[in-house]
C-alpha cells in the first residue's frame, strides 16, 4: 500500500514537471507576453489645488457665457478615462504641495514640507530620473517659480521646501533638458548675498533665457531654463499672481517651446504645472481661480493637439496634487450662481483681501471653507497609451508606477 502511494506521488510529480516544461516552451514569459513599456511621449499635467469642484465651477462659468447653466467643458474633462485620487501625506490628513508632489513624482509618501526624500531623510528617485535612465528627454515647467514645491519634487531633494536657493542648485545636477517657470525664488539667496542663480546655471552649462525671443535664439547647450522677460535678474513673487506682466509667456507657450526643443526623435516626459490655480484658491478668489484653470487648460490643449498626431505613442494624465479652499457650488439656499454679479463685484472692489474675495463669492452663491488645503480626493483624467490604468480609485503614490510601468 505504501509503495503504491509512493508510486502514484512520483507519477503525479512527473506529470507536473512535464506540464510546466511544456508550458514554458509554449508560453515563455519573455516572448509570450511582452513587458509593458511607457508611452513614448508622456505629459503629466498637474493643476495645483484643482479639485473636482474647482473644475465644475470653471465649467459653470464658461457655460454662463453661452447663456446656459451647464454643458461647456474644458479640454481634459472630455478625456475618456476618469479616476479619483487620495492625497493624504505620511504625517497629515491634509497634504501640502511638497509631500503630494513627492508622492506623485516618486511613488512614496513623505511628511509635509519635504521634497524628494522619505520621512527618515532617504533620497527618493522621481519618475523623471527613472525615465531619463530609460533614454527619455525631460521637461519640467510651471506657471509659478520653477523652484516651487511641485516642480521641485521632480528634480530636487530637501527636508524643507523653503530652501529655494539650494533647490535651484539641483537643476543642473539633474541633467534634465528643459526647465521653465515664472521666475526663481531666492534668486540670490534668502538674504540676498549669494551668487545670482542664473549665473550659476549658466556656468553649469545651461542657457538661461528670459523671454521667447531669447529662447528662440539660444544655442543647443546641455539644457534650457526659460524664465519670463519681466523676471530678468529679479526675485520671483511667492503666492502673488496680480504682478504678472502682460507680455510674459503663458504656460501653453512654454509647453509648445518644450515640445519643439525636446523633439520627436527621442521619447520625452514633460511635467507641466498650473500652479496659480492653488494661489487663487488660497485667496478664495473665484474668478482668478477660473482664469487660472483656463490658462492651464490652454496648455492641456497643446498636449492634446500633439496627442492627435501621435495617438498610439502618447499618454496625457491630468490631475491635482491636492484640493485648495474647500470650495462648494452653492453657499446658501439659492440654486443659481450669479456669475455676472461675481465678475462685477470682483472688478469693483478696491484692493480686496482674501476675506473680501470670500464674501464676494458667498454673496454670489459660491462657498469656501478654508484659506488652506482640504483633504478631499482629486480627479484624474487620462487619454492615450496606458490611460486605462488611471480609472477608478487610486492613491497619489500609484501614479509613479502607472506612468513608468513599474
Amino acid at each position: 500500500m505504501e509503495k503504491s502511494t509512493k508510486r502514484i506521488l512520483l507519477v503525479i510529480s512527473a506529470v507536473i514537471v512535464i506540464a510546466a516544461a511544456v508550458a514554458a516552451i509554449i508560453c515563455p514569459k519573455a516572448k509570450g507576453k511582452a513587458e509593458a513599456q511607457p508611452a513614448k511621449y508622456i505629459f503629466l499635467m498637474i493643476g495645483d489645488g484643482m479639485g473636482a469642484t474647482q473644475v465644475a465651477a470653471a465649467e459653470s462659468y464658461f457655460s454662463s457665457l453661452e447663456g446656459k447653466f451647464g454643458g461647456e467643458q474644458v479640454t481634459f474633462t472630455q478625456f475618456p478615462v476618469l479616476g479619483l485620487c487620495t492625497t493624504y501625506s505620511a504625517n497629515r490628513n491634509i497634504t501640502d504641495s511638497a509631500a503630494s508632489g513627492t508622492a506623485i513624482a516618486t511613488g512614496n509618501k513623505t511628511d509635509n514640507g519635504m521634497i524628494g526624500i522619505a520621512p527618515d531623510g532617504t533620497p527618493l528617485q522621481s519618475m523623471a530620473y527613472t525615465l531619463k535612465e530609460k533614454g527619455y528627454r525631460i521637461g519640467i515647467m510651471s506657471s509659478v517659480p520653477v523652484n516651487h514645491a511641485t516642480p521641485a519634487s521632480f528634480y530636487a531633494h530637501s527636508s524643507d521646501r523653503g530652501n529655494y536657493y539650494d533647490i535651484s542648485l539641483e537643476i543642473p545636477e539633474s541633467g534634465f533638458d528643459f526647465f521653465a517657470g515664472n521666475g526663481i525664488l531666492d534668486f540670490n539667496g534668502e538674504d540676498g548675498n549669494l551668487e545670482d542663480i542664473d549665473a550659476v546655471l549658466e556656468r553649469e552649462g545651461y542657457d538661461v533665457c528670459y523671454g521667447l525671443d531669447e529662447l528662440a535664439a539660444t544655442e543647443d547647450r546641455c539644457g534650457i531654463v526659460a524664465l519670463p522677460a519681466s523676471q530678468k535678474k529679479k526675485e520671483a513673487q511667492n503666492y502673488e499672481i496680480d504682478d504678472e506682466a502682460a507680455e510674459d509667456e503663458t504656460l501653453a507657450e512654454y509647453l509648445e517651446a518644450a515640445i519643439e526643443y525636446l523633439g520627436e526623435e527621442k521619447p520625452f516626459f514633460i511635467m507641466c504645472e498650473g500652479g496659480e490655480i492653488d494661489w487663487a484658491a488660497h485667496d478664495n478668489n473665484t474668478m482668478e481661480m477660473i482664469e487660472a484653470i483656463s490658462r492651464f487648460d490652454d496648455a492641456v490643449r497643446v498636449a492634446y493637439e500633439f496627442y492627435l498626431n501621435h495617438k498610439d505613442e502618447t499618454l496625457i494624465v491630468v490631475t491635482a496634487d491636492h484640493e485648495t479652499g474647500g470650495i462648494t457650488i452653492g453657499a446658501d439656499k439659492s440654486s443659481k450662481i450669479d456669475w455676472e454679479g461675481m465678475v462685477e463685484d470682483t472688478e469693483k472692489t478696491v484692493d480686496p483681501d482674501k476675506e473680501d474675495f470670500r464674501e464676494i463669492s458667498r454673496q454670489n452663491n459660491i462657498g469656501w471653507t478654508t484659506f488652506g488645503h482640504s483633504g478631499a480626493p482629486v480627479p484624474v483624467y487620462a487619454i492615450g497609451k496606458g490611460a486605462e490604468k488611471f480609472a477608478g480609485r487610486i492613491d497619489n503614490t500609484d501614479i509613479y508606477g502607472k506612468v513608468v510601468c513599474e
